[in-house]
């Protein structure tokens, strides 16, 4: 990497932060409120409302405190000092929590999510989240024609665990590949609105905190892989 390209990435990656510390300070106090009216209507209407309006009104006060941990973290993450805080984690569960999230966000028709019992694991569960919803949007987002198969698969071993995530997307042009986890850079996709660039190198960014790492482990025009290495850890 030349100087210039080295200048570049550290010019780039001192706006991620700011961006991330910005976006998440000022998501603090929308997502609170939220969160906090959410909490009075039950508290107010449970004798008034049927089953599927409280499910609703239950999902919108988890889903406020789930970004209100999230945004925390990842203002943490962008003043670089992240709390960590290791937990047992139900992965096939987490898993599923974001597939469901995810597709309801992404407009993926058809798309299928696969997967064989996964392990409990112990590590940070926010990053985790972070890490696997950031891969699975990506899946989704840069898909092919045909709909979206997610594949994800883990494997323990005493130095930790290794979570890998593969697509049937189109795949990604090897002249791209070294820059896919560059804040701000968007790979070019006729047709489909560009993002801001920044899900991948969050991914890098969060899983650092843990030691752990992220990289591209194969992509062709079959779809890509990519595997997640999470430290050992104890709660």
């Amino acid at each position: 990497m030349s100087s210039d390209q080295s200048a570049e990435a550290n010019e780039n990656e001192e706006r991620m932060r700011r961006f991330l510390a910005v976006a998440s300070h000022d998501l603090q106090s929308p997502l609170r409120h939220i969160a906090m009216y959410a909490e009075i209507l039950l508290d107010e209407l449970t004798d008034k409302l049927d089953g599927d309006q409280l499910k609703s009104l239950q999902a919108i006060l988890d889903k406020a405190e789930t970004a209100r941990r999230l945004t925390k973290a990842l203002m943490g993450f962008a003043g670089g000092a992240p709390q960590v805080s290791v937990t047992d984690i139900d992965l096939d569960g987490l898993v599923g929590e974001i597939w469901t999230n995810v597709t309801s966000e992404v407009t993926a028709s058809g798309g299928k999510l696969q997967h064989d019992r996964l392990p409990m694991i112990s590590s940070d569960a926010v990053i985790v989240r972070i890490a696997l919803t950031n891969v699975i949007a990506n899946a989704l987002t840069h898909r092919s024609a045909s709909p979206a198969v997610v594949v994800i698969e883990a494997e323990k071993d005493p130095a930790g665990v290794m979570i890998r995530v593969s697509d049937n997307g189109p795949g990604i042009d090897p002249a791209y590949q070294d820059k896919i986890f560059d804040a701000f850079w968007k790979l070019p996709q006729e047709g489909r609105p560009a993002g801001p660039g920044l899900g991948l190198t969050a991914a890098r960014e969060v899983l650092r905190a843990l030691g752990g790492s992220i990289r591209l482990e194969n992509s062709d025009r079959g779809g890509s892989r990519f595997a997640i290495r999470l430290p050992s850890q104890r709660p």
